[in-house]
């Protein structure tokens, strides 16, 4: 497991430079091996302006490269403010030639799902810059309504958008690890990009799929209301060892206290 940042209690941040827009956050991330894995192959980067948690896949040790390859070249960005798709996009592209070079040559190939948000660029409005390849996903909780903010790429997925099977079906499917979209394996980065506004007492949540695997939407909503988004880290990661922890499990929780203009 390969981790940058640390965790940040209110912290104000202009988003970029030049931007009219400070914003006071908190921040808190943590990474379970899981109850029946033999390693970690989750990373995840809590370093802003880019938040982002990626899951490896492949052979031995080669998820865990690939992870932290999309891991590194995301927190390379901790020296700037100003983030758009194609600054992502790049770091993205980087992550793939060193996944490339530092995976070798492995039966299964090397690769790995990634997600996150970052400060966005509109100097209209403060929001967030969503991304998204593969499984990993992005939740927002705000009054109260927890939204899932990123489409899966996943044969499950596709199987639920064209109406193949139901909402029920997708839970105990037995392609339900199979993703038709990750970074690596000698393919083109190819993420999706969304926006959503930043506003006080927004949380973010981003995690791997070993927590959605263990826990219901009811269960992320419950625990991610904690007092504070450490309390609310620790409690995702906990419930899912405790409903089984069949995989590593990565969470990056992040609170919006207050937007203010400069």
């Amino acid at each position: 497991m390969t981790a940058y940042g640390t965790d940040g209690v209110r912290q104000r941040i202009r988003l970029y430079e030049g931007s009219p827009y400070e914003v006071e956050l908190s921040w808190s991330a943590l990474s379970d091996i899981g109850r029946r894995r033999e390693s970690n192959q989750d990373s995840y980067v809590a370093v802003p302006p880019v938040f982002a948690v990626a899951d490896g896949m492949g052979g031995h040790s080669a998820g865990e490269i690939a992870s932290a390859a999309a891991a590194r070249r995301l927190s390379e960005f901790s020296t700037q403010r100003l983030v758009n798709d194609r600054n992502i996009e790049d770091a993205l592209i980087d992550a793939v030639d060193d996944i490339e070079v530092n995976a070798g040559d492995t039966e299964l190939g090397a690769g790995t799902t990634v997600t996150g948000v970052a400060f966005g660029a509109d100097p209209n409005a403060a929001c967030w810059r969503v991304f998204n390849i593969g499984d990993s996903r992005v939740y927002e909780l705000a009054d109260g309504r927890l939204t899932q903010l990123t489409v899966d790429h996943s044969v499950v997925q596709h199987l639920l958008d064209t109406g193949a099977i139901t909402e029920e079906e997708a839970e105990y499917h037995p392609h339900a690890n199979v993703i038709t979209r990750a970074l690596g394996f000698n393919e083109p980065p190819s993420p999706d990009f969304s926006s959503l506004p930043m506003k006080p007492g927004q949380r973010l949540l981003l995690c791997s799929d070993g927590l959605t695997k263990e826990l219901t939407e009811a269960g992320i909503r419950h625990f991610l209301g904690a007092e504070t988004v450490a309390e609310a880290a620790r409690l995702l990661v906990q419930a899912a060892l405790d409903n089984s922890g069949r995989d590593n499990v990565t969470v990056v929780v992040i609170e919006v206290h207050e937007i203010l203009d400069a």
